[in-house]
């Protein structure tokens, strides 16, 4: 069982009556260092944090209680939701990020960060496809945790969704539109739009080109993820 240490920030509020989690969001710091994302995060006037903070030795750092809602997510949506963060955990992960020398990110904060998903879903019975990124639930504002985040791997772990079978489709608009939105994108929110979801699609999904447009490869990537879109 993980033991963080306990970091406390002030940068948080209740959850609203009747939330509860359904939702766990990565994040990359985007910081120079881990010291400083930690300082940032728990620095008042920043009015930003997260509930985990794992650095690249693979050390978590709690900085919110879990019932609580912390202030991760921004302008978000996912499935529905509208107020991700009263409904999601958010998780850092130190990495510079694509301002200050984006890198692959290490072995021992991804066991780290295996550990806490696995205790995470069980406490909170969050399903795989429960797991998402920053840029998923706000794609016409994030990029993080970006292309170099290993998605198949947590996938292999049962700890996230991957499309293993995947071959081009034909080209759909309508169809892709409706398997997006079935994946939980927020096409039609201030922090989506549609060519906004299909590159943070391809940036998990595909993230050897990520350009925003529909092919058959996304396409192909789109219907392997799942059944029937809602009709």
């Amino acid at each position: 069982m993980l033991r963080p240490i306990d970091a406390p920030s002030p940068n948080w509020d209740p959850r609203p009556p009747g939330a509860r989690v359904r939702l766990v969001v990565l994040h990359y710091t985007g910081m120079r260092t881990a010291a400083e994302a930690l300082l940032r995060l728990r620095d008042p006037a920043a009015r930003v944090s997260a509930h985990y903070l794992i650095d690249e030795a693979g050390t978590v750092f709690q900085l919110v209680a879990e019932d609580r809602r912390a202030w991760h997510a921004g302008v978000a949506a996912w499935a529905g939701l509208h107020d991700v963060n009263a409904a999601s955990i958010g998780i850092e992960l130190a990495n510079p990020g694509h301002e200050w020398g984006y890198r692959p990110f290490p072995d021992a904060q991804l066991e780290a960060l295996a550990e806490l998903l696995r205790e995470l879903r069980a406490r909170h019975r969050i399903p795989p496809s429960g797991v998402v990124g920053h840029s998923d639930v706000a794609p016409a504002r994030k990029r993080d945790p970006g292309e170099l985040f290993p998605w198949r791997w947590l996938a292999q772990r049962g700890l996230a969704i991957w499309p293993e079978k995947a071959t081009p489709r034909p080209v759909d608009p309508l169809r892709a539109r409706a398997r997006l939105l079935a994946l939980g994108y927020g096409l039609d929110a201030p922090s989506g739009g549609f060519v906004a979801c299909v590159r943070a699609f391809q940036r998990r999904f595909r993230p050897a080109r990520v350009d925003g447009m529909l092919d058959a490869e996304t396409m192909g990537l789109l219907e392997a993820l799942g059944g029937q879109p809602p009709s």
